[in-house]
């Protein structure tokens, strides 16, 4: 990614520095397109940075023996010592009774409200994400339980780590969800993470939906469009779901029209950020809508639709997005970006 952006910045600074009539299209096009490839590229890096997973399923961001080694940083040994005699006790009688018991007890004996210390940990990746998810020492404690039960006896456990969904409280629930991505072979609890988002907690579908690659990973498009809707439909903030640009999809670019179709119908406002998976699928329906986007008293909608255009390669969003010359100097600048739309 940096050798990526290094590449970008001296193609933009060379594409800049050139003599062209400024009515000429064909350079506009190229300065537009430039621009917008390396202002994407350099917004996202480091928010992005630390989510770039492996992509074959079952690589994880750390092994157990990493959780312990941050565990055993930030908790007494005492307590380190009571989980591993538990840990004992749970593998050797195979009792999913004891396993769930055990990551409902751990809340009293591991303190939650203390902030973790990364201690020579050498794993950028895992400390990014736990600073990013502000996880905490009983958090840790509680992933690191079914990791370990996992790599002692997978063949008898996973199904029972599937099951928590079904017996934990929403914070529980919470951890299991946000922390997925940690567990051996993640890709086993797809299930229960798509079972998640039928809640109606904000919390509990914030915690697969927000800031977790766990969906951009595993999830079909299907899935991954019902999560994103149904976010939208919660008024949760979209902006933390990750890779939605690499998850955009036709059909979800359709959904998203007749969606706010609905909304606009009802008299009622759609997101601005909503309109962010369309920019590549930008048939004549869609035109219009981002031509009723451009036209709006809102500024957030104006400045979503000339993203949207901005992001196409049509002729038409280009020639539609030149009709509005400010918003669209604003997007082309790199002023406005989907990460500042509303401020």
């Amino acid at each position: 990614m940096a050798v990526r952006l290094w590449v970008y910045k001296k193609i933009l600074l060379r594409v800049l520095s050139m003599n062209f009539n400024a009515q000429n299209n064909r350079f506009r096009i190229i300065i537009i397109k430039f621009v917008n490839s390396y202002l994407l590229c350099f917004i996202s890096y480091k928010r992005k940075s630390y989510h770039r997973l492996v992509k074959k399923l079952g690589m994880r961001l750390a092994d157990t023996a990493t959780l312990k080694k941050v565990l055993n940083s930030n908790i007494e040994s005492s307590t380190m010592k009571w989980i591993e005699d538990r840990l004992y006790g749970i593998v050797e009688e195979k009792s999913a009774k004891n396993l769930f018991m055990t990551y409902s007890l751990l809340a009293s004996k591991v303190k939650a409200s203390k902030e973790l210390i990364f201690s020579n940990l050498n794993n950028d990746r895992l400390t990014n994400y736990l600073s990013l998810q502000k996880a905490n020492n009983l958090q840790v404690a509680r992933i690191y339980l079914l990791s370990r039960v996992l790599e002692e006896n997978n063949d008898y456990f996973q199904s029972k780590v599937a099951n928590l969904i079904q017996v934990a409280d929403s914070s529980e629930l919470e951890t299991f969800l946000k922390f997925l991505i940690l567990l051996p072979n993640p890709e086993n609890y797809k299930q229960a993470a798509i079972e998640a988002l039928r809640t109606n907690i904000a919390t509990v579908f914030d915690a697969i939906s927000a800031d977790n690659p766990y969906p951009a990973t595993y999830f079909t498009d299907q899935q991954w469009n019902q999560m994103y809707l149904k976010a939208a439909f919660m008024q949760q903030d979209l902006s933390r779901i990750l890779d939605i640009d690499k998850r955009a999809n036709a059909e979800l670019a359709r959904i998203i029209s007749d969606y706010a179709h609905e909304r606009w119908a009802a008299s009622r406002d759609v997101d601005p950020y909503f309109w962010r998976p369309v920019g590549n699928f930008l048939g004549d329906n869609l035109l219009n809508d981002m031509e009723r986007l451009l036209r709006s008293d809102r500024i957030e909608e104006n400045r979503a639709g000339a993203l949207c255009c901005l992001q196409s390669d049509t002729a038409k969003a280009e020639a539609l997005l030149m009709k509005y010359p400010d918003v669209k100097d604003s997007v082309v600048n790199g002023n406005i970006t989907w990460y500042n739309l509303v401020n």
